[in-house]
């Protein structure tokens, strides 16, 4: 059964307040409203409602001068504030979360849009999608129907409507035929690639959303000396590699130089790591709302009896995902084939389990897996790593997501 709410209606215009007052009624237990801006703040403090649907644009104070004192009250802290309002510009929406609104949704509404939007909010869950879970090479076949056989690519969706993107390997077109698929899609998303090898960002191309006027889209990764990120992404579209280049993109397409450095998207906070593996090549810690999920791939964690270990590193790397809801990390071998594949840049199950452990991250989500290895072996590297943590008395949830699965937290 779904959980109910107690809504307040702030809106100048009454027939809107009846409009949305009937499309809330399967969510609600109680409805409230005021036309009056000026009597919003002691009705809203009088009724405490969970959730507060305000309005834009009204007469005596506007919304967002509502929504600011609104949250100054320490005793409405953990009150959802969803803005509506005819205006779609993506500076009003940005203001407004600014302001602390929980949503923006623009009229007309849209009544599945809306029930969906104030459920997501109402929720306060992230979603993270897997689109690609391979490491190296796609390898599509009857041995890798259950998995997937896709490269790397996840998604991140927020109850406030930020989308991240995690790499652009072949999976990156699955997520793409979704987001077409949809009517609520985002038109504003951040793509954080990890690293430019190809498994991480061929498939860029055919993410149709860079092709759509009037969508934003800024591309975050790390630059190679004097490479940018944009000179990365062009050279493998420069008419030699593939027939359209980035001028084709209709997307008003930005691209940010990251390093180790952390920044703030939306009031989500998103950290980044170098981490062990040829060339520059960046791990992800992303924090909302007292949740963290970290995206460390590729990365190599040496054995202890490796002359190349380097225990310095693995503390950082051990406290940069400390306590982490979700690690999403390289797994790519098992004890048995890492040891011929030294050097490469990857890392095997003991050592993997050994990070998430340490760290004691409530979920880890083994990924980039070796293009050699079938359903069976890769089911087989999920019940290895059971194993290990059984051993260790940890308290780790270990998974192996499959192409298509989502996930909340």
């Amino acid at each position: 059964m779904e959980p109910r709410y107690n809504f307040f209606i702030v809106d100048d215009d009454r027939i809107f307040i009846k409009l949305i007052s009937k499309f809330l009624e399967p969510l609600a237990k109680t409805i409230s409203h005021t036309v009056s801006s000026t009597e919003a703040l002691e009705k809203i403090i009088e009724n405490k409602p969970d959730c507060v649907i305000l309005d834009m644009m009204m007469p005596e104070l506007d919304g967002l001068e509502v929504l600011e004192k609104l949250r100054a009250q320490k005793e409405l802290a953990d009150l959802k504030v969803i803005i509506i309002s005819g205006k779609a510009y993506e500076f009003d929406r940005k203001r407004a979360l600014d302001f602390g609104a929980d949503g923006y949704i623009t009229k007309p509404v849209d009544h599945a849009h809306f029930i969906n939007k104030v459920k997501s909010i109402m929720a306060d869950k992230i979603l993270i999608g897997f689109w690609g879970i391979r490491g190296t090479l796609p390898v599509p076949g009857e041995q890798t129907v259950h998995f997937g056989g896709n490269t790397s690519c996840i998604s991140l969706e927020f109850p406030r409507g930020s989308f991240f993107i995690f790499d652009a390997g072949t999976g990156i077109k699955l997520l793409s035929d979704r987001l077409m698929a949809r009517k609520d899609a985002p038109t504003e998303m951040k793509i954080f690639i990890s690293h430019p090898h190809w498994d991480h960002i061929n498939a860029l191309p055919f993410f149709i959303p860079l092709y759509i006027q009037g969508n934003d889209i800024e591309i975050c990764g790390p630059s190679h000396g004097d490479i940018t990120m944009q000179e990365m992404i062009s050279g493998q579209m420069d008419g030699i590699h593939f027939p359209i280049n980035t001028k084709e993109f209709s997307a008003r397409v930005q691209f940010r130089e990251l390093k180790e450095e952390q920044i703030d998207i939306d009031g989500i906070s998103v950290q980044t790591m170098l981490l062990n593996h040829p060339g520059h090549c960046l791990g992800y810690r992303v924090t909302y709302r007292k949740r963290s999920i970290c995206y460390i791939t590729d990365n190599e964690l040496f054995p202890e009896d490796n002359p190349y270990y380097n225990e310095f590193y693995v503390e950082q790397l051990t406290e940069f995902v400390s306590e982490a809801d979700v690690l999403i990390t390289d797994s790519t071998y098992t004890a048995e084939e890492y040891r011929d594949k030294i050097g490469w840049g990857h890392s095997a199950i003991d050592q993997v389990v050994k990070l998430a452990d340490s760290a004691k991250v409530k979920g880890l989500f083994l990924f980039h897996h070796d293009p050699s290895q079938a359903d069976k072996d890769i089911a087989a590297k999920l019940t290895a790593a059971n194993g290990l943590l059984k051993k260790l008395g940890s308290t780790t949830r270990c998974i192996v997501p499959r192409e298509k699965q989502i996930f909340s937290i």
